[in-house]
């Protein structure tokens, strides 16, 4: 069966974080908010923040308890049950598979608007490459992929302060306008204001949710009951910082309605946006950073993916053969290439709206039972528990917060996802006896 490498510092484990949360969300993600949230943008910005602090810390106390691969599949089997634990695990499959075929089309969004190819056709067949291309670095192993994260995540912060820098001028030009939303109610009912309140915070939630990957990857962090806790809020306060600079830069250059219109008409939003900063070529550095930050998201999902398919081929709930690991790599090599198989097969739905919000319902019920996970831990802190408290009230209402047809599906999957579990087990039983 094998054991994983231990090869994970702060940097490393931090960096693994940022590389999964600065891509998607803040090039992508940010627009589809803001064309369900309009003026309560920011308001949903920090409460998708909140709740996610609560799941980082919920994720951290349990990663320093039980620092093995698989997270919440890991947590929910040892402190709920084991059908806990595989919800928990088959959600997190479903959530981070939509979650990089939605990075990989923002990637080749991009790719194609640089190449000024406006036929998008051709945006399937360039993220299918783009996943291909990630599975073979990946198949490299863990070392390799660190040192291809560090570059991306640096031009990507790069990219995200050059935005800002640049943005800001044209944005104080406009005056407070476009600002003015943010803080004076809209025009809809108070019902309605609190009801895409929640549903952006749900859909706003999914850009934070990369820190997970460092518990998924708890098996390969050096010293992980300091390490991880310590990555966890590093990696949620850098990337806060980031989001809250764009979005005001943003609104304060093109509005609310604007950011909403740019994801309308792409899913290159900041790219659109940047056309606006008035001199030739300003565009190209938001390509290049939405390109490698998107490619920093595939490519870090598909390691943190990846170790949830191995840890769930160990117990049985997957095939055996998941559990395998290449001696000269330490790399789980069946459990990269289903991975990439289940990104390759949802790429084909073609529209990042629908594998954004279905990611918001899966990943959310995740971390609904690591909240439940804590709350089962017998030394676990009094405001521990409060805080796991906090987060799964917050998990639940938000993940059905999202329209009908998301969570409907999601659940309706898990009835396949039992009866595959049990056809793999007895596989796997027959097999070892």
């Amino acid at each position: 069966m094998g054991t994983l490498k231990r090869e994970l510092d702060i940097g490393g484990a931090t960096l693994l974080g940022l590389g999964s949360i600065l891509g998607t969300g803040v090039f992508v993600g940010l627009g589809l908010g803001a064309a369900i949230a309009g003026s309560l943008i920011l308001p949903a910005l920090f409460i998708a923040a909140a709740l996610a602090t609560c799941n980082g810390l919920s994720s951290a106390r349990l990663a320093a308890a039980y620092p093995r691969s698989g997270g919440t599949y890991e947590y929910g089997i040892v402190c709920i049950n084991p059908a806990a634990g595989f919800t928990a695990g088959w959600m997190f499959l479903l959530a981070k598979s939509a979650s990089a075929a939605t990075a990989a089309l923002g990637l080749a969004s991009y790719v194609s608007n640089l190449l000024g190819m406006d036929d998008r056709h051709f945006i399937i067949p360039i993220a299918l490459i783009a996943v291909i291309l990630l599975t073979l670095l990946v198949l490299g192993g863990l070392r390799r992929s660190n040192r291809v994260n560090l570059v991306i995540v640096s031009v990507t912060i790069i990219t995200l302060v050059y935005f800002m820098v640049s943005g800001l001028p044209t944005a104080l030009r406009n005056g407070t306008g476009n600002w003015l939303p943010l803080t004076t109610p809209g025009s809809e009912s108070p019902g309605l204001q609190l009801r895409a309140l929640l549903e952006a915070s749900a859909i706003l939630f999914v850009a934070y949710t990369g820190y997970g990957r460092i518990a998924t990857m708890g098996e390969e962090v050096k010293n992980p009951a300091r390490v991880i806790p310590r990555a966890i809020l590093l990696t949620l306060f850098i990337s806060l910082f980031l989001y809250v600079g764009v979005t005001v830069v943003g609104v304060g250059m093109v509005g609310t309605d604007g950011l909403a219109r740019a994801t309308s008409e792409s899913a290159a939003l900041l790219e659109v946006i940047a056309r606006g900063f008035n001199w030739p070529g300003a565009h190209l550095p938001m390509v290049i950073g939405a390109v490698a930050a998107m490619t920093g998201v595939t490519l870090n999902l598909l390691l943190g993916v990846s170790r949830v398919v191995l840890a769930m081929g160990r117990r049985g709930d997957l095939p055996a053969a998941c559990s395998s690991i290449h001696g000269t790599t330490s790399t789980p090599v069946t459990a990269v290439l289903v991975t990439s198989a289940m990104i390759l097969v949802l790429l084909l739905a073609g529209d990042v709206r629908l594998t954004w919000t279905f990611s918001a319902f899966c990943v959310l019920i995740y971390y609904a039972i690591t909240h439940l996970s804590v709350l089962r831990l017998p030394d676990a802190p009094r405001v521990m528990k409060l805080v796991a408290v906090a987060g799964l009230m917050g998990c639940v209402l938000l993940a059905f917060m999202v329209p009908p047809v998301f969570w409907a599906t999601g659940l309706c999957l898990l009835a396949p996802g039992f009866i595959l579990r049990a056809v793999f087990r007895r596989m796997n039983r027959t097999t070892t006896t």
